[in-house]
């Protein structure tokens, strides 16, 4: 998963730090604000985003952190065959682990133990600063849960009939093959 930024460059920032996180766990619900979800709806080409919010459930294992959940949005967009607007609801699981980046830059372990963990489980998500944004996790997750392409229900898309049976747009080129011999196969 790809970070957004930095917490000044994302819309809406929920800022966690670890040291902060109980070893019993830390469940937390987040929901955004208006302003924010103007801001997010612009973002994503959204017609409207009345509603977003986000539940995790943050667990230690040592120095990694298991963030699970779920995001939950409501969306507006525009049907890409009518161009009615359509609203949709988005349900997003949240299952990720994130380890301390090392000190060198956001390389977690060598390529060679990362080649191995490719048959299993993803290595887990950089954790630079010590700190989890939410926010923009939850950004993430709504992200990848809206439909690029809309469709309400019912809609198909026909192209126009053509009623003139005459002259076509190739019909020039046409007779020029014709003329010039290449009619013949």
């Amino acid at each position: 998963m790809k970070k957004i930024g930095s917490p000044s460059s994302v819309p809406w920032s929920v800022l966690v730090a670890v040291e902060n996180i109980p070893d019993t766990g830390l469940h937390i619900s987040i929901d955004a604000p208006a302003s924010t979800r103007a801001k997010l709806a612009e973002l994503a080409a959204l017609r409207e985003l009345p509603q977003l919010s986000a539940v995790f459930d943050l667990t230690r294992q040592g120095a990694e952190v298991h963030v699970a959940g779920q995001v939950s949005a409501r969306v507006s967009q525009a049907c890409v065959v009518t161009l009615e607007p359509i609203e949709s609801d988005i349900q997003e699981a949240v299952d990720l682990k994130f380890a301390p980046a090392s000190a060198g830059g956001t390389e977690l372990e060598p390529k060679s133990a990362r080649k191995r963990s490719l048959g299993g489980d993803e290595p887990p998500e950089p954790l630079v600063g010590g700190t989890l944004d939410l926010g923009a996790l939850a950004i993430e997750f709504l992200i990848l849960g809206i439909d690029p392409y809309p469709r309400k229900a019912g809609a198909q898309f026909a192209p126009p009939k053509v009623t003139d049976a005459g002259e076509h747009p190739f019909a020039a080129l046409e007779s020029l093959k014709k003329n010039l011999g290449g009619g013949q196969s």
